[in-house]
Formats: structure tokens, sequence, C-alpha cells
């Protein structure tokens, strides 16, 4: 049992640390705190507020020097290791974007897309940490799916993941630049979805982000060109090829993006039926159709 002095100084630790933290502008810093003392501790959130934990010199030496990273503006998410999305737990690290609770919206859609369709086939193109792909595939117990990244080091994190799910046999890794495949092995074919939560930021607005991102967040998973719309733009073109009649193509795209998005989507061939909103009310997620239906 831990001791009322132990329950103290836990208190005032995550405080010391909560005012480091936001000394250095971060908005999060109780929470971030919390977190961080959490995962040193190796014990939920809800005991750290209960204080139902004993302190050692270990976890006070591990917590310290995760804060001093934090105090850096590297994202938590990097330094525990793992981020929740869609209620599962992902590796994440900085050779793939953290998973955001927006990409919920993409995955949502998919699954509603591909509801009823025995061994349904679905594309997720720029994988990343293989959230949305495991997402789907965990949601959707008869769908195969393939999950496309440029890069070998997401894939690796992708994979990871699906061993962690317990998912190996029902996902399969492709390296590729949207539907262009690397190594000259066979073509991707056609599916039932195809969904992507594509680079969509302008290259001029990147300078101007959070040091949380701009440092740490890999350029090639933010970068969307100029306008923030050339890879959602290479995906639509290509997307009816590789669609089923009535097939989806289910994209996330920037705040204010959703009117160059629909006709760009719609230029390539496809129908949009739908733009969903995220949690904020802001245009995030854009459903097109293929011929068919």
């Amino acid at each position: 049992m831990p001791s009322d002095s132990d329950i103290s100084r836990v208190r005032v630790l995550i405080e010391s640390a909560a005012r480091n933290l936001a000394s250095v502008g971060i908005e999060s810093s109780r929470l971030d705190a919390e977190v961080l003392m959490a995962e040193a501790a190796g014990v939920t959130r809800e005991a750290i507020v209960t204080g139902s934990f004993g302190l050692s010199s270990a976890l006070l030496k591990k917590f310290e020097a995760m804060v001093a990273r934090r105090e850096k503006r590297e994202p938590v998410a990097y330094i525990v290791g793992h981020k929740e999305f869609y209620s599962l737990d992902f590796e994440v690290s900085p050779a793939v974007l953290i998973p955001r609770p927006e990409t919920e919206f993409v995955v949502t859609a998919a699954l509603d897309c591909i509801a009823g369709k025995a061994n349904a086939r679905v594309l997720d193109i720029g994988t990343g940490s293989g959230a949305i792909a495991i997402a789907i595939a965990v949601n959707a117990p008869t769908a195969q799916v393939t999950a496309a990244d440029i890069s070998a080091d997401a894939l690796e994190m992708a994979s990871r993941n699906a061993r962690r799910h317990g998912l190996e046999d029902r996902i399969e890794l492709r390296r590729a630049d949207c539907f262009d495949i690397f190594d000259g092995s066979a073509a991707l074919g056609t599916f039932d979805a195809i969904v992507s939560n594509p680079p969509y930021l302008d290259d001029a607005e990147i300078t101007a982000l959070e040091p949380d991102v701009r440092i740490f967040e890999p350029r090639v998973a933010l970068s969307g060109g100029a306008g923030g719309l050339r890879i959602l733009g290479r995906i639509a073109s290509q997307a009816g090829a590789h669609l089923e009649a009535n097939g989806e193509l289910i994209m996330e795209m920037a705040m204010g993006q959703a009117g160059d998005a629909v006709r760009i989507i719609e230029h390539a061939g496809l129908r949009v039926v739908d733009v969903i909103n995220d949690f904020a009310g802001q245009m995030r997620v854009v459903r097109a159709r293929a011929g068919g239906g």
C-alpha cells in the first residue's frame, strides 16, 4: 500500500511537471503530466488520481526523463510509444503520423460502406501505423484489408500493430506510392472500398504548425503540396480503376478543403454521395462512389 507521503508526493510531482509543461506553451500540461506519470508507473490514470501506487527511485527517474522530453515538445504518444484509436491501442513512433480522433470518421464510413458484404476487400492508402486498416479489420471480421504506404518504416510499424491485434492473416502490407507498387509485384487490383487519410496540408502551412507536429511528425505524412490537395487528387484520379461497381472512395481532408476536394473527385469520374462532419462540425470526410448504381 502506498503511504500518505507517497500520495502527497505524487500530487506535488504532477503539479510541478504540469507547471513546467505549461511554461513552454503546452495547453494540456496537467493531462500530459498525469499520462506520463501513469506510463512511468505502469498504472492507469485513475490510479494517478487516487495515488494508489508506490513511488520508487526508478519510477521517478523515468518520469523525469519523460517530462524532459515533453518539455522539448515531443508528442506524448511518441514518448509513451502508443496511442488509442477507435478504442484500440496502437504502437506509434516518429516513423508514423499519430492517429487522431477525426480520422475515426473514415473508419466508420468504411464500415458502413462494406456492411453486409461478405469478404469485402478494402485498401488503405498511406496506412502509417495501420490504425485505419486494423480498426476496419477488427470491426469487419470477414473483410480482407490491404494496407499500403510509401514508407518502409511505416509498414514495419503497421506490421507490428497487425500482429498486436492478431490480424496478420487478414491484412496484406504493400509498399506503394498511392497505387504505384514499388517492387514490381502484382498490381493492387480492385476493392469494395478505398480509404485514406492522405497528407493534406498546404506546404506553406507546415511552417506555422505547433512544434509538436512540425518538428516531430513525419513530413511525408503531412505535406499535400501547394494547396494541400496534390495527394488527394492523385488518389481520386486513379481510384475508379481500382473500385468495384458501387465501391467507394473514402478520404479525410482538411478544414476548408471540402469544396475543392469534391470538385477534384467528381472531375475524376466519381460521384460524391456524402460529406461527413467531424466532432467540431467541420467537413472532414468525403465519400464518393464508382459507377454502377
